[in-house]
């Protein structure tokens, strides 16, 4: 795309913000709920704190998040440490306030901790007209020149928008701000830009990039690439008498009903790209079977004017089976656009249920969105066999829907975030940024790490086609710490280990061995996720992700997997005032129904 001159060589991508609320209209863009998910990236957004776009009234422009220094190290921060430390080219600071400062503005988040601590070897730019909302709307200087100097001075490099380059030079020559931090936010920028390649001349000429473009992006390997992301990503939450697979051959009709039967632009979400073909789920499972589909609700809001249940329910009553693909799109989820309940959008939930009671057959609920609805009542109802999430799965969403119920692909993907019940969102305001729960005043904390309720589904669930088991092979039981006689854990007693500047992490390294077998029928993969559960100090998250493996195996095939765990990177906690700890005493580690307790003594 940039050799045909239609786009640049840096893109601003991803958004690593951890998806703390489950009604934020850009959870559809996150990894999840945990901070580990993310590995490797681009250009890191939004830092920090910032999972709030418009929710009864409150604006993400100038919403002030009072944030914990525990939550901000345990559970904001990480992410985009681990971003940074990988080698990113930028990172992007959000137009949100933490704790009273602009993160754009605040020099401790940017030059302290970005460049300084975590060592950036590229730039930092603001979100768009970021620096504009810090004046114009959250008044946070008494002069444009001033908000020019101020984010400069704090780090910021380069703006999206025109506010510094309408306001840098009088700020320049009013003495508020040096020339040389001006070329200082330059060089940053210029330096990624020479990595690129940008200056080196016709692109045409430069291997091995040079001859890529618009050839190159349909191309079929591409497409596939499409459809196996979206049958990766695709997530069986429930399986009721092993209704899925579906047995084409003996399926003579299938009813396919619900405002995203036959979706297109709802499947690819928001910062989509031209899809090169759509496949819808309609037209995926007409590809394998008959099909009847009577859409039922004409959009996702579906008033009770627009709700026809009579052909849905007859179309449901002669099928043999019945698929119904209900959920969101960017009318009720999206950037600037927060929910405010979990419940379907407008007639969704009658469509379930009144198709449901009077199906022939099994009936298989396939909800598509970007964040979770209140589902129990589909997982308890006995007239609903099965319950796929397929996010907003591509272009390729249908094809790959069609593959997994047709049983030419195993599911293997895992929910990223907790399905709550509609009380979280009546007990928790979304500008609340507590993770952690408080019992006296029933506050009942946030993700799967801290949340003390009963959600319907947990982080990390998902069913397969075929049973796997876990064996734990080898994992020590206990691990030493080797203190001098003058550390104050020495002679009295601590429940956990300081760990800024210890010596003490030599020799806490050690692997988790594991075997996993396929015991079923059916070849697939298994997402293997190692969590910990610390000892009860300093606040610590009931579980937290360690690390996680995906493996391939046939019909009764066995293979071992190693998780490579260091005590004092992996099983540490944030204390009460940020600071990094290392829990003393017991930690269970967890991998699906095997547990193992691992003992840290000094």
């Amino acid at each position: 795309m940039h050799n045909v001159g239609q786009a640049g060589l840096t893109f601003w991508s991803p958004n690593i913000n951890v998806f703390r609320d489950p009604r934020w209209g850009r959870g559809q863009e996150t990894p999840g709920e945990d901070p580990l998910l993310l590995k490797v990236a681009a250009c890191c957004k939004h830092y920090t704190a910032y999972d709030l776009d418009n929710w009864k009234g409150v604006q993400r422009f100038t919403f002030n998040a009072v944030v914990t220094e525990q939550d901000m190290a345990d559970t904001f921060q990480p992410p985009f440490k681990n971003c940074v430390s990988n080698g990113v080219a930028c990172a992007m600071c959000s137009y949100n306030q933490v704790n009273g400062v602009p993160t754009c503005a605040d020099g401790g988040l940017l030059a302290g901790v970005i460049r300084g601590d975590w060592k950036l070897n590229g730039y930092i730019v603001s979100d768009c007209d970021s620096v504009d909302v810090l004046y114009n709307r959250q008044n946070y200087t008494a002069t444009p020149e001033d908000a020019a100097a101020i984010t400069i001075k704090a780090g910021l490099d380069l703006d999206c928008g025109g506010f510094l380059p309408s306001h840098t030079l009088a700020a320049v020559q009013g003495g508020k701000l040096a020339e040389a931090q001006v070329d200082n936010a330059i060089t940053n920028s210029f330096v990624v830009l020479m990595r690129l390649g940008f200056f080196d001349g016709d692109p045409r000429n430069l291997a091995p990039y040079g001859n890529l473009g618009p050839k190159d992006v349909c191309t079929p390997e591409n497409q596939e690439l499409a459809r196996e992301a979206a049958r990766q990503g695709i997530v069986l939450l429930k399986n009721f008498d092993d209704a899925l697979p579906l047995n084409a051959p003996a399926i003579r009709s299938l009813a396919v009903i619900g405002p995203n039967a036959n979706a297109t632009r709802t499947m690819i979400g928001n910062y989509e790209g031209i899809p090169c073909n759509y496949t819808s789920p309609l037209q995926g499972l007409s590809a394998v079977v008959t099909t009847v589909y009577e859409p039922g609700c004409a959009t996702v809001k579906c008033s009770p004017d627009d709700l026809k249940l009579d052909g849905a329910k007859v179309a449901a009553a002669a099928a043999d089976v019945t698929v119904l693909v209900v959920g969101g799109d960017l009318s009720v989820e999206s950037e600037g656009l927060d929910r405010e309940d979990l419940l379907y959008p407008g007639e969704q939930g009658t469509l379930i249920n009144e198709v449901a009671k009077v199906a022939k057959g099994p009936v298989i609920l396939v909800i598509m969105s970007g964040g979770p609805f209140q589902i129990k009542q589909d997982k308890a109802n006995e007239n609903i066999s099965s319950i796929l999430w397929a996010g907003y799965p591509g272009e390729a969403g249908g094809a790959a829907l069609a593959d997994i119920i047709f049983g030419r692909y195993n599911p293997s993907g895992r929910t990223p975030f907790t399905w709550y019940d509609q009380e979280y969102v009546e007990q928790v305001p979304m500008t609340d940024m507590r993770m952690r729960p408080d019992p006296a005043s029933d506050y009942p904390g946030r993700t799967y790490r801290f949340y003390t309720g009963n959600p319907t589904y947990m982080f990390g669930y998902g069913l397969s086609y075929t049973p796997f088991y876990h064996n734990l092979v080898q994992a020590p039981e206990k691990l030493s710490i080797t203190l001098e006689e003058g550390h104050p854990c020495y002679s009295e007693g601590c429940n956990s280990l300081e760990l800024s500047g210890s010596a003490h992490c030599s020799g806490l390294q050690f692997d988790v061995h594991l075997q996993v077998r396929n015991s079923g029928g059916m070849a697939g993969s298994q997402t293997v996720l190692l969590f910990n559960t610390p000892p009860a100090v300093h606040k610590a998250p009931r579980r937290q992700l360690v690390g996680f493996e995906k493996v391939f195996l046939e019909p009764n095939e066995s293979k071992n997997v190693v998780f490579q765990v260091d005590a004092c990177r992996d099983l540490n906690v944030a204390d009460e005032s940020g600071n990094w700890k290392l829990p003393l005493g017991s930690h269970v580690l967890h991998v699906g129904d095997v547990t193992h307790t691992l003992t840290l003594s000094i």
